[in-house]
């Protein structure tokens, strides 16, 4: 609808509730691993994805047809919250969806730094934030990264990759145009958010993820052996840490591990602690990360269930579905078996 008028979060959490109980469950995931990628399709036919596999049956098939049909899904099911919602809860609602734009950022520069095609690389696109179709397709086209930070001059992406884009070019790693994009997203997100009762619990969320947001950065840089200060690039708004204490922390992963464990997110990341410093896996880590996130978001939306926070629950609710099928099928296309293709899934 729009931002004028009154919210309307009991009309838009009844719809949403709907829409969150259609979503695929373990047992579906169960099923899926088992299946090829045309089966999955097939599945997926039979699903809320229906209008999707349908519309682009005729000109993409296995993969790329499952991969095409998430996204447009996605992308249609967060344009229907905008529909649904009215007023400030409009504009919150509009604001986190911002975040597929830093998503379809981050996802070109990655793109380019690979030496992938435009087609690989729209794949892996959501077209569900404000950026217009003219802009995502011209980001498409871009011959570079430089291209890329040029061509979003005038988004409020623009100036904090043009800053970082030095760094980037002395260390070779993407790290510094990742966390410009990251924080310039959270920076404008929550310097939106009023001072109201109903949206407490959604600031409360949002300096979750900022908080997850940093660690998980802090981590990426330790690893990565780049000459880079974290606290260069850390986002403002959490509460876990501050930008010196990220700086110290990140030389030290046991240390980091330590802060974090003693935090009040420790009983929720217990488990991806233990997975960091037994398995050294970091990705096991940010998938656990991820999975922590969403039940966060759960229970704060259970808390003040007519707010925002169930919608925003929901949103990484589906995010997670459509990483779950999209992480089955390529899993399936190479070869992997069930085991380990569940092993890369976020379920709760």
């Amino acid at each position: 609808m729009s931002a004028t008028g009154t919210s309307n979060p009991e009309y838009v959490v009844a719809r949403v509730r709907a829409r969150r109980a259609a979503l695929f469950d373990d047992e579906d995931y169960r099923k899926l691993v088992r299946m090829g990628p045309a089966e999955i399709a097939r599945f997926m036919e039979e699903s809320s994805y229906e209008t999707e596999i349908n519309a682009l049956g005729a000109r993409h098939s296995g993969v790329d047809l499952i991969e095409f049909a998430l996204n447009r899904n996605m992308a249609e099911n967060f344009d229907d919250l905008l529909r649904w919602a009215d007023g400030q809860l409009y504009d919150l609602i509009a604001r986190y969806l911002r975040k597929f734009d830093a998503w379809n950022v981050k996802t070109v520069i990655r793109g380019l730094y690979a030496d992938s095609d435009p087609e690989t690389i729209e794949t892996d696109l959501i077209r569900a934030g404000e950026f217009d179709d003219r802009l995502v397709d011209r980001l498409l086209e871009a011959g570079s990264i430089q291209d890329v930070v040029d061509l979003l001059d005038r988004t409020m992406f623009g100036e904090p990759l043009a800053d970082a884009y030095g760094d980037y070019e002395s260390t070779g790693v993407l790290v510094p145009l990742e966390n410009a994009v990251d924080r310039a997203f959270y920076e404008r997100l929550l310097g939106g958010i009023p001072e109201t009762e109903p949206t407490a619990l959604y600031r409360e969320f949002l300096t979750a993820e900022v908080d997850f947001r940093n660690a998980r950065n802090a981590l990426r840089l330790a690893r990565s052996g780049a000459d880079i200060d974290p606290g260069d690039y850390f986002i403002e708004g959490g509460k876990l840490f501050s930008a010196s204490e990220l700086s110290q922390l990140a030389t030290d992963v046991d240390q980091l591990v330590d802060a974090i464990r003693e935090s009040t997110y420790g009983d929720d990341l217990s488990d991806a602690l233990t997975e960091l410093e037994e398995a050294d896996s970091l990705i096991e880590f940010e998938r656990t990360l991820e999975a922590a996130l969403v039940a966060y978001a759960d229970r704060l939306g259970s808390q003040f269930p007519v707010s925002v926070t169930p919608v925003i629950s929901y949103v990484l609710a589906k995010e997670r579905e459509v990483n779950n099928i999209r992480a089955i099928a390529r899993g399936r296309e190479a070869g992997l078996d069930p085991d380990e293709i569940e092993a890369e899934l976020v379920i709760l």
